[in-house]
């Protein structure tokens, strides 16, 4: 399980786990206790230590880490400059240095790819003795601003697949992509028409089989007079539920779209979009 909390630090806790180790060590370094000071203090009070693993990490990028005797081998910990990888249950000793390793030797991709190459080092080693199921992925900024989005700007989770890090990297992908339309939203509102449609397209081209992304792009390239480009677009959602016909005739309404029927006849040809999909017929008995 893992916390974190933009401008206070993170903490993971894991074998045995205590929930409780989350928001007490957040609360401890959030009131200036360093994560070394704040493990200590919940360690000393906690009958059950040995059974514990818990990693913390504070503001200043100080780490602390602790792997009890009684967790089911192979079970340990390593430390790198700003980082702490720790595993139990696993197939080798070797994977909390790989991951390590891995993340520090990374260069030239995002944070985030960092964490999930540290990932994938785990399980190129051996990984879970009980094989693959979940994976997570929760970053926050280093200073808190009180805006959600900022602070928490990555919170992916998988509990259950038969290739988690593979699910993980999709989730990553897709959200970076809806990163991009959340930019060419802030453009369109700025006048900046060009700038904005820059992004949608290059959220849509990372994600094309996206329905959502798709339509969003062709109504951006046909409410900025680009109806030729948007047709072919906004057609592959059509095609694919008839609910987008639907949704393209209401924007006006909320002033999302021109409110111009001609362009929205147009665009939507010889579709009907009265009613959404109607559920099949049950089959009989």
């Amino acid at each position: 399980m893992s916390w974190a909390e933009a401008g206070v630090g993170a903490v993971a806790t894991q074998s045995v786990v205590e929930p409780a180790y989350g928001p007490r060590g957040l609360a401890l370094m959030r009131d200036g206790k360093s994560a070394p000071a704040a493990l200590h203090q919940l360690l000393g009070d906690d009958a059950q230590e040995s059974a514990r693993q818990v990693a913390m990490i504070d503001r200043a990028g100080r780490v602390a880490v602790h792997t009890g005797a009684c967790c089911i081998a192979h079970a340990g910990h390593a430390v790198g400059d700003q980082v702490s990888a720790q595993a139990n249950i696993m197939a080798r000793n070797t994977v909390p240095a790989a991951m390590v390793r891995a993340y520090s030797t990374a260069s030239g991709i995002s944070f985030a790819e960092r964490l999930v190459a540290a990932l994938d080092a785990a399980q190129a080693e051996g990984g879970d003795l009980r094989g693959r199921q979940s994976a997570a992925l929760l970053i926050v900024s280093p200073r808190a601003t009180g805006n959600p989005v900022e602070d928490r700007p990555m919170d992916l989770r998988v509990e259950d697949h038969p290739d988690p890090l593979g699910e993980l990297r999709r989730l990553l992908s897709l959200r970076r992509a809806y990163q991009r339309v959340d930019v060419g939203d802030q453009l369109a509102a700025a006048g900046d028409v060009d700038g904005s449609l820059a992004e949608y397209e290059a959220a849509h081209r990372s994600q094309p089989d996206n329905l959502e992304l798709a339509f969003w792009h062709g109504v951006a390239l046909a409410a900025s007079g680009r109806e030729d480009d948007a047709a072919p677009i906004l057609h592959r959602a059509f095609d694919a539920h008839v609910g987008w016909v639907e949704l393209l005739k209401r924007l006006p309404a909320a002033g999302l779209f021109p409110d111009d029927g001609e362009l929205i006849a147009r665009l939507i040809g010889t579709r009907t979009a009265s009613e959404p999909e109607s559920a099949p017929p049950p089959a009989a008995l």
